[in-house]
């Protein structure tokens, strides 16, 4: 089993439509004990879900805009980290569906925070936990070079957070810890039903990936998590894996 005898954090467990569900799942089928976080209104949304789960993980606070939350995660996890899954990401309505002129930097600001800063964040609170050959595993939708429809300043906060991570891998390699992105096609989670237009990702996805896209198929996207967590890629850092369907290698 990849994770046999690993411990995993993974955040972003609102439903079992969620990649990170998927991601938590198939992280206990392959060996490894995993611990959840949630936070506020959301934690009966994650109490609920782990139900389906194949055993039922500890779940910890953590809202990752918390000051008092990061600090206190240590301690609230315990023990050792072999890897954490960041699944984090929030916009407020301003900044998607195509208001990009419009969204204040109030409104921005909190899309930076929670979508790209908490990248960084997350990774220095799990730090005094992670041992050494550890993993941190970003969830992400590919803004390197394009400027997608309503996407808007959710795609700005992706390119940061891609940047953010390629910086983590630097810091973190002394340490002999990896840090790498998964880039999914779209998917029809929580997140996503909140984007307004999302749709029309949906439908060119289908068109142009080259091998197909399911939108309701977390599973491939979950499978590249759990195979960055693992030992099999110990020299790989500050890279972003495509599970697209190939979509990103077709120009037209």
């Amino acid at each position: 089993m990849l994770l046999e005898g690993k411990r995993v954090l993974v955040t972003g467990v609102l439903n079992d439509a969620s990649i990170a569900f998927s991601v938590a799942r198939i992280a206990q089928e392959q060996g490894a004990e995993v611990v959840l976080s949630s936070f506020g209104r959301v934690m009966s949304l994650t109490q609920r879900t782990v139900r389906k789960l194949p055993t039922e993980p500890t779940i910890v606070q953590l809202d990752a805009s918390s000051a008092e939350d990061l600090d206190a995660l240590a301690e609230r996890v315990g023990g050792r980290l072999d890897g954490v899954v960041h699944a984090i990401g929030f916009a407020p309505e301003s900044c998607l569906g195509g208001g990009f002129l419009d969204a204040p930097w109030e409104d921005v600001a909190i899309a930076m925070q929670v979508s790209a800063y908490s990248l960084k964040a997350l990774a220095v609170a799990a730090l005094p936990l992670m041992v050494e050959g550890g993993a941190v595993v970003g969830l992400d939708f590919d803004n390197q070079h394009h400027a997608w429809p309503v996407y808007d300043w959710m795609g700005v906060a992706k390119a940061a957070f891609e940047s953010t991570a390629r910086y983590l891998a630097r810091e973190l390699g002394p340490h002999s810890i990896r840090v790498n992105l998964v880039s999914a096609g779209p998917l029809r989670t929580l997140a996503a039903r909140s984007i307004p237009g999302f749709e029309h990702f949906e439908t060119v996805w289908a068109d142009r990936a080259p091998l197909g896209w399911d939108i309701r198929d977390t599973e491939p996207a979950a499978r590249a998590v759990v195979a960055l967590l693992s030992d099999w890629f110990p020299a790989t850092t500050g890279e972003m894996l495509h599970v697209d369907g190939g979509y990103h290698a077709i120009g037209a």
